[in-house]
């Protein structure tokens, strides 16, 4: 990779960052654009790039200029993106994400993919942290930024470089291009209705595990329950591991859960060893036990002791926007978190009802198509689960233009949640929602700012924190 040359169109996204830094690592030159940055958002992570020797162009084509170039686009190549129009006039090579990243992921002599509706990110992290307190070297792909490798010169950790022998990605299935890996070890935490039918989400997870040398399966969800079966009835029980809470059965499983405010306890038993010993894990809530069952089932398929991997585990630091206390001022705690289908929304509101104090909830949907593929779920998600003090607010849609379906909209959501005698109120803005926020706000409640793909709501969180801190000094 020497002397290959690259423009990433949408360099400053959660997964285009890492990925430029991974191929910089190996040698790549780098160039990108992105249209936040040319509408003035986020500045500090092109500052950061920059200052980390990639070339920024305004997002206008003006950047692509040689045939040598290897223009990477997102999942879908939009030909009315300006970068696109150039590549094409230019004769530059042009691949998706998903295309480049498959390419490293398979060429590494031993991969780990993790997929799944939920916990990838988490998933990941854990994986990435145990691999590298064993000295493993990984280099690992994750779509949010991992606690435990920031620091000054690495805010944003979402990517770590390590070695070309074992790579370690979040895989999606939303986009369909989990089909394009071939993972040494397969990991599915779980799997439910997101962005594609049941019936596709079957095939999907179905090839990736067929294609991998040990398959990591949660028997606590029926769809990869159903998966590892069917490795059984394939006569391949030997290349499955599997994990549950409470369930013997698994060859590994936690039992006696205790709920801390920072973290929980649980038991930990191997059925294989008969290895029974308690861990003590510093990210809240029985859904993060479940991750790290699946990390701990990753490492043990790579090689790395239980123990050792255990060890590293309980120095685990979280993945930025999960449940991420921002901080608390005049007595309300603010929380981001990046909750935003309704599995996610419940493993959060779970988490936090384990402790007192009341909710007040900003979800700032991150589509209007989601919204529509998954109105009833989110009603009854958070009918279920939203306690009678506890209040909903929800402004519209993030929505960058284009002919998007905009017949659902966050009044509906709201609405049908308060017809089942929850409350919930849908505003126009973000910023209505705030003030509302603030003024409701009393001391012993949590606010929690929920939603994907917009790196302004941690910017919003912040300011909400600032606004409580002026209120009530």
């Amino acid at each position: 990779m020497a002397n290959d040359d690259y423009f990433f169109c949408g360099i400053g996204g959660s997964g285009m960052l890492p990925l430029a830094m991974i191929v910089q690592a190996r040698g790549g030159r780098i160039e990108g654009s992105d249209r936040s940055r040319d509408q003035g958002r986020t500045p500090e992570k092109f500052a950061w790039l920059e200052a980390h020797g990639v070339t920024l162009h305004p997002q206008d084509g003006s950047g692509v200029t040689r045939a040598s170039q290897t223009v990477v686009a997102t999942g879908a190549i939009e030909e009315t993106v300006p970068d696109v129009g150039a590549a094409r006039r230019a004769g530059a090579r042009i691949v998706t994400r998903p295309e480049l990243l498959s390419q490293l992921f398979n060429a590494a002599p031993a991969s780990i993919g993790v997929a799944g509706t939920s916990g990838k990110s988490t998933i990941t992290g854990m994986i990435a942290w145990i691999l590298h307190q064993a000295g493993r070297e990984p280099t690992v792909m994750n779509g949010a930024v991992m606690t435990n490798f920031a620091d000054a010169d690495h805010p944003f950790a979402s990517a770590l470089i390590g070695g070309p022998d074992l790579f370690v990605s979040e895989v999606d299935e939303s986009d369909g291009s989990i089909a394009r890996y071939d993972p040494t070890v397969a990991v599915v935490s779980n799997i439910s209705l997101d962005h594609k039918s049941m019936e596709e989400l079957r095939d999907l997870f179905g090839g990736f595990t067929a294609r991998s040398a040990t398959a990591v399966l949660n028997l606590d969800n029926p769809e990869t329950a159903a998966l590892a079966q069917q490795m059984v009835e394939a006569g391949r029980g030997g290349a499955v591991v599997t994990f549950a809470l409470g369930n013997g059965t698994a060859d590994l499983s936690a039992h006696d859960l205790e709920p801390l405010p920072t973290g929980m306890r649980f038991r930990l038993t191997e059925r294989a060893t008969g290895l029974d010993r308690p861990v003590a894990l510093p990210v809240p809530g029985a859904h993060n036990v479940a991750n790290a069952l699946a990390a701990l089932g990753a490492a043990r398929a790579v090689g790395v002791p239980l123990d050792r991997a255990v060890a590293a585990l309980e120095t685990f630091a979280g993945i930025r926007r999960r449940m991420e206390v921002v901080g608390t001022a005049a007595g309300v705690t603010v929380i981001d978190d990046f909750a935003h289908n309704p599995d996610k929304i419940a493993a959060t509101l779970k988490t936090l009802h384990a402790f007192d104090g009341r909710l007040l909830i900003l979800f700032q949907p991150h589509g209007f198509g989601p919204l529509r593929l998954m109105k009833d779920e989110f009603i009854d998600g958070f009918t279920g689960l939203l306690r009678p003090d506890d209040l909903l607010l929800m402004p519209e849609p993030v929505y960058y233009g284009g002919t998007t379906d905009r017949s659902v909209g966050s009044e509906d959501i709201a609405s049908g949640v308060r017809a089942a005698g929850r409350s919930a109120e849908a505003l126009p803005t973000r910023e209505a929602c705030g003030h509302r926020l603030v003024a409701l706000a009393r001391p012993g409640d949590r606010i929690v700012v929920m939603g994907a793909r917009d790196d302004t709501l941690s910017t919003f969180a912040v300011e909400l924190l600032e606004r409580l801190r002026a209120s009530g000094g």
